[in-house]
């Protein structure tokens, strides 16, 4: 395949960021856009050279190599179902839905079509998220604390439990994710919301959650996700492994160990760059770099969704347990008495 033809299903401020760095790339043509608020669609495609759809299926018919899928967590299933049907390799900004019914049903279809896809868990392309790893490798993590202390992102559907799924599912995902990959599987969470929305028209999220995870190696940790500042605060994680302290944000590593302590900066803009290049590459051949595809996406999710179940309830979620490729039939969560 010579040239990339990329279609977005989106016009919002994510999709406007892959625009920009597919446009970056010689081998890519953004093939058009599609939103349901089509003024926004149109102002996209034209300012990258593409076309503005209808809905999706018009956009389908076109004949896209790939389809991006950047809608809020509440639109997520009809446009991947939609996609898939079509045998289009598919990349899905996170979180990939607003519940698990939705993401287990599409991942079971991914499954059955062997669909390439690849989901937006950009932090995964961190060179500072290797080396971490490899400061990892030999010593068994004993806590890891993530956090992410934000603001309220200026969208009306954010602050609604069942538009968004809260802060643990639409932001501190990426927090979960890096936490997976380089601490493990956690297999039991609880955690507790406040009970008091931020001071948003409409809102009815926690305003904060303070969360406890044990994981099936051992390790135990915290999440604690905010948003009541008026500014992004931290976001990152602890990791404690025995004669070892890593501090990781999107912004750099922190080690301290026998040989002191030393800071080594990160590339933001370029995970986000390596997460589109990866997953073009991958569709054209060239490359096998996909390191969320949407199978591994969705264990996250249910991660988050088990964190969101148990600050509902007030009582701990066990996760399934076994290896991380076990069949996805009959998977989910469930709450202890």
């Amino acid at each position: 395949m010579g040239t990339c033809r990329v279609g977005l299903v989106g016009a919002g401020g994510v999709a406007q960021r892959h625009a920009r760095v597919l446009g970056g790339f010689e081998d890519v043509e953004l093939l058009g856009v599609t939103d349901v608020a089509r003024d926004a669609a149109a102002e996209l495609a034209g300012a990258h050279g593409g076309r503005a759809f209808a809905d999706v299926d018009e956009l389908l018919a076109a004949g896209p190599d790939a389809v991006y899928v950047c809608v809020p967590p509440f639109a997520h299933g009809p446009v991947e179902e939609a996609v898939i049907a079509a045998g289009v390799p598919m990349f899905v900004e996170k979180p990939v839905a607003v519940d698990l019914d939705t993401a287990e049903r599409i991942a079971a279809l991914v499954e059955q079509k062997r669909l390439l896809t690849a989901v937006g868990h950009h932090w995964r392309y961190l060179h500072v998220v290797e080396q971490a790893r490899q400061l990892l490798a030999d010593r068994p993590v004993r806590m890891v604390n993530g956090t992410w202390l934000d603001k309220v992102p200026p969208v009306a559907w954010w602050a609604v439990r069942d538009r968004s799924g809260g802060p643990v599912v639409e932001q501190a995902a990426h927090v979960l994710d890096l936490v997976r990959s380089l601490v493990g599987e956690a297999v039991e969470v609880t955690a507790y919301g406040d009970g008091s929305p931020p001071p948003v028209e409409g809102a009815d999220i926690d305003s904060v959650t303070a969360a406890t995870l044990r994981f099936a190696n051992g390790a135990v940790g915290t999440l604690a996700a905010a948003c009541v500042l008026t500014w992004k605060h931290r976001a990152g994680m602890e990791i404690l492994a025995d004669g070892l302290a890593l501090t990781l944000a999107e912004d750099g590593l922190e080690i301290c160990d026998a040989d002191g302590e030393r800071r080594i900066s990160s590339d933001p803009d370029g995970a986000r760059t390596a997460v589109d290049r990866a997953f073009v590459d991958a569709v054209t051949g060239v490359g096998d770099d996909v390191r969320v595809p949407y199978a591994e996406a969705l264990r996250t999710q249910r991660l988050a969704l088990a964190l969101a179940e148990s600050a509902r309830t007030g009582r701990a979620v066990t996760l399934p347990t076994g290896p991380a490729a076990a069949p996805l039939a009959g998977a989910g969560v469930s709450v202890d008495a």
